[in-house]
């Protein structure tokens, strides 16, 4: 897998004045180089009469790490730090999405036909036949992003409205890669009932719904309950996103060394919401034994109910050709725990459950971390196929066609593709649509609503 630079490290940009002459800014990155960082790219943003302000990239461990640096480039006689910025904080001002016309308004004239009086017209026609929505709305273009902000990333039960940065990126992932328009909705409740009425009272808005980010068991119950109720897709991301990557990742990760994962045996640690997404999946994909283990006796109970075996960690480890952790526990598993020939995807960032030098070291026939597992390999495409089929359902069958798609497009010695693979999320969405067809879940055409009604 190609990894992107610093990507375990915090990223910062130090602006500083440096003395226009020879020498002076190789001395402040030898500073930086004394400091233990690395340097990315460097900047020229102002030029004086004797100083130059450059903004230069650097990549450290942690804010003392930070702190380290800027007191070596504090010894540089010719350099002063004037500013230190963070880049993450910075590309997230104002925030990351915005709603737009999706056509030029030239004059009055326009005005009058897409708005009053003309708008009148396409009332009407969707009035009269309310089906008409999908050609003269963006309904069946916008997917509501939902969340109540209880599971947020490693964050945990920080509130929606803290999780908005998230729901924001989850939109202009949408945006950029399947032409979608994701919107965020912040619901500031714990309550499943509360969450459910308000999803099903603002559903006619939505083509789609994407649950994120909302923690089990209660996240299981809103996504039954509202699938039920609704003709359109409900779908929990950190569920279901998470089991088409992890599925893909199989795929591949069990071809390198020879396995059949139908016939293996699959062992889950950590039966959370992904946890729980992943071994639904994998057993509608037909592997036979699924193990597990959780802290939670809860879950355990859910994943018997199932048709998992639930078991302690031990157990798990040593019976297990494969094992899936998604605890969000660092160094959980060590490396004598594993089994000689096992294939190991310890899914849990930044920290996971066993390093990949470890597992190996224990045996590990193949090992992979959660960097290059995302979500975001599958949530664009599988909502844009659904989309695009009408779909009433996300079902088992969307999310395996989707799987086997994102593992065709990884290259030799990946586990799965880049995420901004443009043509694999292209391939995912007809894929998804084509499943979601052969499956009958699909609606697409006036002849087969007008069947139905």
């Amino acid at each position: 897998m190609q990894i992107e630079k610093g990507i375990d490290k915090e990223v910062k940009k130090i602006r500083v004045l440096i003395l226009d002459k020879p020498g002076y800014m190789g001395k402040v990155a030898t500073a930086i180089g004394n400091a233990g960082a690395t340097m990315g790219d460097i900047r020229l943003v102002g030029v004086g009469l004797e100083y130059n302000t450059r903004d230069i990239t650097v990549y450290v461990d942690d804010e003392d790490h930070l702190e380290a640096v800027l007191a070596e480039i504090g010894k540089v006689e010719g350099a002063v730090i004037s500013d230190v910025i963070d880049p993450v904080l910075e590309i997230h001002r104002g925030g990351k999405i915005r709603v737009k016309a999706s056509m030029e308004i030239e004059g009055i004239s326009t005005v009058r036909k897409i708005y009053t009086p003309g708008v009148a017209k396409v009332c009407r026609v969707i009035r009269e036949n309310p089906e008409k929505a999908h050609d003269y709305t963006a309904i069946f273009n916008t997917v509501a992003i939902v969340t109540n902000g209880t599971a947020i990333l490693g964050l945990g039960d920080i509130g929606a409205v803290a999780g908005m940065p998230v729901m924001e990126g989850k939109a202009a992932l949408f945006d950029v890669l399947v032409g979608v328009n994701g919107v965020p909705i912040l619901i500031q409740s714990k309550d499943p009932e509360e969450i459910i009425r308000t999803v099903a009272a603002i559903s006619p808005t939505f083509g789609a719904i994407k649950l994120e980010d909302i923690r089990a068991p209660e996240c299981f119950e809103i996504e039954d309950r509202l699938s039920a109720m609704l003709d359109i897709p409900v779908m929990h991301d950190d569920q279901h996103g998470t089991s088409v990557v992890v599925l893909a990742s199989l795929l591949n990760a069990s071809k390198y060394v020879g396995m059949l994962v139908r016939n293996d045996v699959v062992g889950l640690v950590g039966l959370g919401a992904a946890g729980m997404g992943i071994s639904k999946l994998l057993s509608a994909y037909g592997v036979r034994k699924l193990l597990g283990t959780d802290i939670n006796q809860t879950a355990m109970d859910i994943f018997a109910k199932i048709g998992g075996h639930p078991m302690s960690l031990p157990e798990v480890m040593a019976a297990s050709d494969i094992v899936i952790s998604t605890t969000g526990v660092p160094n959980l598993i060590k490396k004598e725990m594993v089994k000689k020939g096992q294939v190991i995807l310890a899914l849990t960032n930044p920290n996971p459950e066993i390093s990949v030098d470890d597992a190996r070291a224990g045996g590990a026939a193949f090992a992979a971390d959660g960097r290059g597992v995302n979500n975001a390999l599958a949530f664009p495409g599988v909502f844009r196929g659904a989309l695009d089929a009408r779909a009433r359902k996300i079902n088992n069958r969307m999310k395996i066609a989707a799987a086997k798609t994102i593992g065709a497009f990884a290259h030799e010695g990946e586990l799965v593709p880049s995420l901004l693979d443009m043509e694999m999320h292209r391939a995912v969405a007809e894929a998804v649509k084509r499943a979601a067809f052969e499956s009958g879940v699909a609606r697409t055409t006036e002849e087969e609503i007008e069947e139905e009604t």
